[in-house]
Order: C-alpha cells, then sequence, then structure tokens
C-alpha cells in the first residue's frame, strides 16, 4: 500500500511504499537534504524532524536523546511505517518558504508500457515431450525398434509428419531405453522451424517424464551473463542467476579478448571460461528447484558477436580487422554437451544470429522481444554499454549500428568509477547555494567509487549549480573548498575520506568528465546518423526503447540535460530491461516467436560507423553539454538563460 511522504518547507508531497528508505525517497523526488556519507549513518547531516507519521531508525548518530525525543531523525537511516510529514531543518528562508529543497526535475524512464510493447507469447515451445506405450516385439512383430517407435507415433498422429531421429547417437541408446523402460518412454521432439522439416526426435527417457519439462534461455554479456530457468509446461519463470563472465580476467571488452584469443591456447582458454560461466549458471537454477541439469531440454542464448564466436570455438580474428566481418552471421543449431555445457547429451543450444561485426544476437533478440519488426512505428532501439548498440526502424526497414562509446558508463576510464555494486553512488543532488552535495549509494553505505548512474545525476548536478561549463570545465572562480586544483587537474570532491570506504577523497576531475563527455557523444552521433542516414528527425520517433540493465537507474532528466538521449517528448522513452535475455524467454515459450527471430536480423541493414565522415560530425558536434546545437535540446534552452552567468563566466 503507497504512503504518502510530504516534505516541509517546500511543500512537496511524494507517493513512498512501507519501508523505503527516506532519504532515497527525497533523492528521487529531487528534494535535497545534505548526506555525506552514503547511508552508513555515520556523519549525521541529514538530519530531519519527523512532525507526522511513523518512521523506523537505525543509527541515530549525531543525535541526542533530547533531539530524539523531539522528533529528530537521520534521513538515510529512516524507513516510511506510515504516511509522514517531514521538515528539513535549516532549508526554510526568510519568507517561510523552502530554501534549496523545491524539487529538481527528476524522471525515471517508464517501465510501464512494456508489455504493450512486448505483447503477450503463448506457451507452446518449439520443443515437446511426448509420453508413447510401444507394444513389446515378438516373433511375429519382430521390427526394428526405430521402425516399432515410428509407427506408433503414426498411430497417435495419423495427420503429422514422421519425425526424423538423430543417427547414430539416438540408435545406440534406444534398444537398452525401451527394453528398461518395459517399452514406456518420453520422446523430446524438437521443431525444425527454421529448416521446414518437420519435427526430430533428439532424445528418448525411460518412463513418463513430462513433468520435467524445462529450458533455460541465456545472455552472454561480456561482463555478465544471466540465465533464467523455464518450466515449459507453464512458460513460468522458475529461478534466475547471473554470473561475472569469467573471461574479464582476459580482457575487459572485446577487442581485448579478440587480441587474447591470438595467443597460444587463448581461443580455448577463453571458450573455457564462458561455458564455466554457464555451467555455474546451470548449477544454481538447478539447485533452486532440486532438478538436475540433465533435465534441461532446450538453450536459447544470445550474446554479440565476439561472444558467440567465442563459445562455439569460432576464430573472431577478423571481427576486429577492416572491414570487420565474422566467421558466421547465422549460427548453426549445436549440441550443448560437447562443447563443455552441462547438459544431456541430446540438448540443443540455439544462438540468436548475429548483423554484423558489432551488432550481435544480443540486439536482435532485444529488437525481436520488443516486435519492432511488427509495429508501424517509428521506433529508436539503445543498449548502453561500452560497445554502444543503436536501431531505428520499424515493420518496413531497420538500420542498425554500432559504436564504441567507451566504458565510462561501467566505470572504465573514471578515477573512481566501479560498477554498480554495494557503496557505489547511484543518485547525487547538489545545493545550488551551498554547493555541498547529498549522496545516495547502492546498499545505504559508506561510499566507494560512483557507478554509471550517479555519473550522469553528478554532471548534470554540476552543470546546473554552475560549477562546469558547457565544455566541462571547472569554473575556478568559485570560492569553494570543494573545488580544487590537484596533481589530475581541476575537481570537485564529492566525499571527504572519513566519510568513504576507500579512507581516500573521492574526487570527480575533468579528465573523467571529458571520458564521460565522450561516451555520450558517441552514443548521440549514433543516433544522428542514423536518423540523418534515413532521413529523419528526433521529432519523428514514436517510441525510444532502452535496454539493458542500466537503463533501470537513468535519470531521464539529468540524461537529456547531458545530451545522452534526445530532448524529445518524456512519454515516448520506455524502459525494457534486459531485453536480450527477454527475446531468449519468449523464443524457448513460443514456437512462432521462436520462428519469427530470423525475420528480425534478415530486415535489418547495418551502417558501419567508424569510418563515416557524418558520424564523425555529429561526434564532434556532441562533446559538450548538452550539445553545440542547442535547438536539439530546447528544454537546455530556458536552464542555460537562468544560468548564463554561472555556465559561461
Amino acid at each position: 500500500m503507497p504512503y504518502s511522504l510530504r516534505f516541509l518547507p517546500g511543500d512537496v508531497t511524494v507517493k513512498v511504499e512501507h519501508g523505503d528508505n527516506l532519504l532515497t525517497a527525497a533523492a528521487r523526488a529531487g528534494i535535497y537534504i545534505q548526506a555525506l556519507c552514503g547511508g552508513e549513518g555515520l556523519c549525521g547531516k541529514c538530519q530531519v524532524h519527523i512532525d507526522q507519521g511513523r518512521v523506523h531508525s537505525g543509527s541515530t548518530a549525531g543525535l541526542s536523546a533530547e533531539e530524539i525525543d523531539q522528533g529528530l531523525r537521520l534521513a538515510c537511516t529512516a524507513t516510511i511505517g506510515s504516511d509522514c510529514v517531514v521538515t528539513i531543518p535549516g532549508q526554510a528562508g526568510e519568507d517561510g518558504q523552502g530554501l534549496g529543497s523545491q524539487p529538481k526535475t527528476t524522471r525515471a524512464i517508464s517501465a510501464g508500457a512494456a508489455d504493450r510493447i512486448i505483447l503477450p507469447w503463448s506457451v507452446r515451445p518449439p520443443i515437446r515431450k511426448l509420453y508413447v506405450e510401444l507394444p513389446p516385439p515378438s516373433l511375429t512383430d519382430n521390427i526394428a525398434d526405430t521402425e516399432r517407435l515410428l509407427r506408433a507415433l503414426k498411430q497417435l498422429a495419423p495427420e503429422r509428419q514422421p519425425p526424423q531421429y538423430d543417427h547414430p547417437e539416438l540408435i545406440r541408446e534406444l534398444p537398452h531405453i525401451l527394453r528398461e523402460a518395459a517399452w514406456q518412454v518420453t520422446l523430446i521432439l524438437l521443431e525444425c522451424l527454421d529448416s521446414g522439416a518437420g519435427e526430430r526426435i533428439i532424445a528418448v527417457e525411460p518412463g513418463d517424464t513430462r513433468a520435467q519439462f524445462y529450458g533455460l534461455a541465456l545472455d552472454l554479456g561480456t561482463t555478465t551473463l544471466s540465465g533464467v530457468l523455464i518450466d515449459l509446461n507453464s512458460g513460468e519463470v522458475i529461478a534466475e542467476a547471473s554470473r561475472y563472465n569469467a573471461q574479464v580476467s582476459y580482457g575487459e571488452d572485446v577487442i581485448a579478448r579478440i587480441i587474447y584469443s591470438q595467443k597460444t591456447g587463448g581461443q580455448r582458454l577463453l571458450q573455457e571460461k564462458i561455458v564455466a560461466s554457464i555451467n555455474a549458471i546451470i548449477e544454481e537454477v538447478c539447485r533452486r528447484v532440486i532438478i538436475s541439469p540433465s533435465d534441461i531440454s532446450l538453450i536459447i542464448a544470445a550474446g554479440n558477436t565476439v561472444m558467440a564466436h567465442l563459445l562455439l570455438g569460432i576464430d573472431p580474428r577478423y571481427i576486429r580487422q577492416a572491414p570487420y566481418v565474422p566467421a558466421v552471421g547465422d549460427f548453426p543449431l549445436s549440441k550443448a554437451a560437447p562443447l563443455g555445457i552441462l547438459a544431456h547429451p541430446s540438448v540443443r543450444l540455439f544462438l540468436y544470429p548475429c548483423v554484423a561485426a558489432y551488432v550481435g544476437g544480443d540486439i536482435v533478440a532485444g529488437v525481436h522481444a520488443c516486435r519492432i519488426h511488427r509495429t508501424k512505428k517509428i521506433t529508436l532501439f539503445i543498449d548502453i554499454g561500452t560497445n554502444g548498440e543503436i536501431v531505428i526502424g520499424n515493420r518496413d526497414w531497420l538500420v542498425c549500428a554500432a559504436c564504441s562509446a567507451g566504458p565510462a558508463f561501467e566505470g572504465g576510464g573514471i578515477r573512481y568509477g566501479m560498477r554498480a555494486g554495494t557503496g557505489a553512488i547511484e543518485d547525487i543532488h547538489i545545493h545550488p547555494g551551498t554547493l555541498q552535495p547529498m549522496i545516495i549509494t547502492i546498499g545505504n553505505t559508506n561510499p566507494r567509487g560512483i557507478c554509471g548512474s550517479g555519473l550522469i545525476a553528478l554532471v548534470a548536478e554540476l552543470l546546473a549549480a554552475g560549477i562546469i561549463n558547457r565544455r566541462g570545465k571547472f569554473i575556478t572562480d568559485r570560492k569553494d573548498p570543494r573545488i580544487r586544483r590537484s596533481a589530475d587537474g581541476w575537481g570537485y570532491i564529492l566525499v571527504h575520506s572519513h566519510d568513504t570506504g576507500i579512507g581516500e577523497d573521492i574526487v570527480i576531475t575533468e579528465v573523467d568528465l571529458d571520458n564521460l563527455i565522450r561516451t555520450k557523444g558517441a552514443m548521440f552521433a549514433g543516433y544522428q546518423t542514423l536518423l540523418d542516414y534515413v532521413g529523419l528527425r528526433f521529432a519523428d520517433l514514436d517510441q525510444v526503447i532502452l535496454a539493458g540493465n542500466f537503463g533501470a537507474h537513468i535519470d531521464l532528466e539529468r540524461a537529456i540535460a547531458i545530451g545522452l538521449l534526445p530532448d524529445i517528448d518524456r512519454n515516448t522513452f520506455h524502459y525494457l530491461g534486459n531485453a536480450s535475455l527477454l527475446g531468449c524467454q519468449i523464443s524457448l515459450t513460443d514456437r512462432e516467436r521462436f520462428g519469427d527471430r530470423r525475420a528480425v536480423s534478415s530486415l535489418m541493414t547495418h551502417l558501419e560507423l567508424s569510418d563515416n565522415q557524418s558520424f564523425m560530425h555529429a561526434y564532434m558536434a556532441a562533446l559538450f553539454l548538452p550539445h553545440t546545437d542547442l535547438s536539439l535540446f530546447p528544454s537546455a534552452i530556458a536552464t542555460e538563460a537562468s544560468h548564463r552567468i554561472k555556465l559561461f563566466p
């Protein structure tokens, strides 16, 4: 049940859920409360007065017993237990109105329309189990075991085309299984939708095993692998797990891994590492529901082009060399067990097809999941990462590209950058008058660094507070102790050493800002180049879909303010989550959608950006906050007007 949380003196009311953290709720509402320790309850700066309602408190560091009796609490350790009215001390001006507590415009990207984008899918997998009871052979009925089996299937479904069977693996096992199971067996039949060859018998199991029918969907990420175990009888997700890709130790990005694969034994080692990561996921999901890995009947996976090549043991070297050609785009149906994957020997592994060297099956799976190829709406699909992938189009055409955005949003190239994890600063507000930060960390603990969503928030706040200008340079005549010069150049101290979890100041520098501006510039230039290529403008977009876990934490207004996302109707934006994994899940469950996946890759036209002059021009123009052409960012024009003295000293 949602509660009402009212902040005074600014008189801002927001909806919260039971148990929500008070400081985090304030940050989501754009309300500034001084908070330096990230939620550990140690600095005692985030004091608030509970006027009405019930909150549950943790640490009360810095508060006397008398202050506690008077209703003072630390916002970072307080959780909401009812409708509340909260006053932020020291925030009232002479007129009694809020001073610095007026909400800043923030907006999470909507996931509400995701169901309408994806549309329901049926539970009719491309694989099925069929229980068969065969008459035992006799001297008068002594046909071969395979013919006996096919005869029984023909009697069960005379209208069906007889299935094929694997040879010779299936035949080797069949006589023993039939007799040990007293001629009562369950067949696993795979629909050969791509070849039009009907069904194929891929396994025979003793007894009636129809109740144990599972499939695994896998997203083969460069950094993280994610998997969901699905009950194929019901279509329900019954377990999920994720693991770091063990290849990370041999290179953080795909280029580094291609290079490593060329070393002696490198390709084999990288294959072993990704298989080990897959097996760890399989073991975890099977342990959670107490089944054996051999109970999994089908695996459908998607990954970028390099990950798919390395998994199948295919040399990826030419992906890195101009003209950037992968060995294969439409991956063959493979058996999982020979690759080293923990599975029944019969289990097949389907990999989503890739389009180009750096537009892989993960993007095809994402586009497939949200059915861009079936809608008339002009759609921009974005997956922000080290290698940012972009797709624009609808049911008539699709154009895609990849741009090397760099690792800034994943913590790379930023001195105190880190991936989203405990202690990562994920949200920031800066008081426009005092320039003091409000720090929110993952896990409400001492800050250890800053993750991608925190970086977006930080740059937007620095710009809005007039601490940096549109070139990402510090305005050095601001006399504030947090703005300082060091061996690394000018920077802003986010958290002093005594409030961090690493024992040193956490600082954002101009070098960090340059790296982030280049990353956001590459992404925006990619959108603009694709739109120009097809003769469209941002205003022509009907929907923008952000995929990937990163999109869940992006503040839409701030992402637009720094020029990462286009400045268009906010209701146009939707967040889809791990679209790659979702595409695999849909294909695993719905045979019609599964058969439709190749239509996506065949419709996609790839535009190479690495030597595209239009992209380079757009990239150079995007190396400002938000852009050199403010007509592309109408909401920034008013902001610039109100801060002209601060931004252009």
